[in-house]
Order: C-alpha cells, then sequence, then structure tokens
C-alpha cells in the first residue's frame, strides 16, 4: 500500500532588500564579516541571484525555489538595471560598445542599454570612493539580462572606464525606490509570476513511498 507524504504548505514569500557596501549575499561567514543575517532575521529565506560584496542595492529573496528560479536563472533574462559611477566621461562610441560590442574573456555579451544620467539622488557610502581630482566621474545607468560574474564592473573596464562604484537599482519590475541601505520591505509576488509557480506546482512531481521502497511518481 502506497502514501503520499503530505507536506505543509507554505505562503510564498518575496523580501526586496537594499545591501549595503561590505554585505556578503550570504548568511554565514567563518571570517566574521556582515552578512544578511546582521539584517534579515527569517527563516528559509535565501537570496534570489547575487550581489558583490563591494555593490550596493536591490536584492530580492525568497522562501520559494520556484520563485527563486524565475528570478535569478539567466534562462530567463529577467533585466536588471544599474548605476554605475565610473572614472572618466565615456563618448558615444564607448557607449555603443557598452550596448553591442563588448567581449569579455567569457565570450561575448548579450545586447545592453547604457546611457550617461545626472547623479543619482542616493545614499552616501561608508567607505567612500576613492576620488582623483585630475580624473572626472560620471553616472552610467546600465541594463543587463545576464548574471555573469563582476559582469558590470568587467564592462566598463573592457571600454576604458574602470567601475568607481555600483548600485543595483532594479530587477524585473521591482525598484529600489527609497529603501534606505540595510532595510528591506515585503512584496507582493506579481500575478504573471504566481500563474507561472501555479502551472509549475499542478505539473510537480508527487512523492510517494511504500515499505520497501521510495520513488518518484507523476
Amino acid at each position: 500500500m502506497h502514501a503520499s507524504v503530505i507536506r505543509p504548505s507554505q505562503k510564498s514569500r518575496l523580501l526586496l532588500f537594499n545591501k549595503p557596501y561590505g554585505v556578503l549575499t550570504q548568511f554565514t561567514d567563518q571570517e566574521g564579516r556582515q552578512t544578511l543575517k546582521d539584517f534579515i532575521n527569517i527563516p528559509g529565506i535565501y537570496p534570489a541571484g547575487r550581489l558583490d560584496r563591494d555593490s550596493e542595492g536591490l536584492l530580492l529573496l525568497t522562501n520559494n525555489g520556484q520563485l527563486q528560479n524565475l528570478i535569478a536563472s539567466p534562462k530567463h533574462k529577467m533585466p536588471k538595471t544599474y548605476w554605475v559611477q565610473v572614472e572618466g566621461i565615456p563618448d558615444s562610441q564607448a557607449l555603443d560598445h557598452l550596448r553591442t560590442r563588448i567581449v569579455l574573456n567569457d565570450g561575448p555579451i548579450l545586447p545592453a542599454q547604457a546611457e550617461i544620467i545626472v547623479s543619482p539622488d542616493v545614499w552616501r557610502r561608508e567607505p567612500p570612493i576613492r576620488e582623483r581630482k585630475s580624473i572626472p566621474e560620471c553616472w552610467i545607468q546600465l541594463t543587463i539580462k545576464e548574471g555573469r560574474n563582476r559582469q558590470v564592473r568587467r564592462m566598463t573596464a573592457a571600454i576604458g572606464h574602470p567601475t568607481l562604484r555600483l548600485i543595483r537599482c532594479q530587477i524585473g519590475p521591482w525598484a529600489i525606490d527609497d529603501l534606505q541601505p540595510g532595510h528591506w520591505r515585503e512584496l507582493e509576488i506579481p500575478a504573471s509570476l504566481k500563474d507561472k509557480l501555479n502551472k509549475n506546482r499542478s505539473n510537480r512531481v508527487k512523492w510517494k513511498t511504500s515499505e520497501k521502497h521510495r520513488y518518484w511518481k507523476k
């Protein structure tokens, strides 16, 4: 006789967090550095994607593995927008390279959106960036659909304008708005993503067990 293992239903949660500079995108660290645990005390919540320790801004977290995959997996190509403070002022040719022609050491990038913007009204970073009075600076708004290791920094370095400060301001439909560093708020899951989650749930496999063995059964 077979019996289904019944697992308690759990409400799917989605959090938007403004990650400060110097915080690791994980909940533990053997070296004693700041982690998400210093700001978020919710069991079962995990980041949907990464954000480097020396980068700041929007990070999404969820307790739903399927939702985590929909947000973070490169195959879904959810756009991510960054405010990037760079050394020097890129000309139109450099911006065109960012949009269409960048080839990194792990291959060419997908088309990106890039434009110079007015300095965004953002919080002061601690510690502040290294400034050199002899070299001007500017901000670029850059939107990509990939998530390669340190991709944005490598892109701006490839056009000769190293990144000084990097803030992720938007992922898909979610924007950081006025959320301050170290703070988070809970979000409603968009209906479009709920539909995808419900579809996946209806097609999931069920875990069955018997006295002799366990197996997956559709």
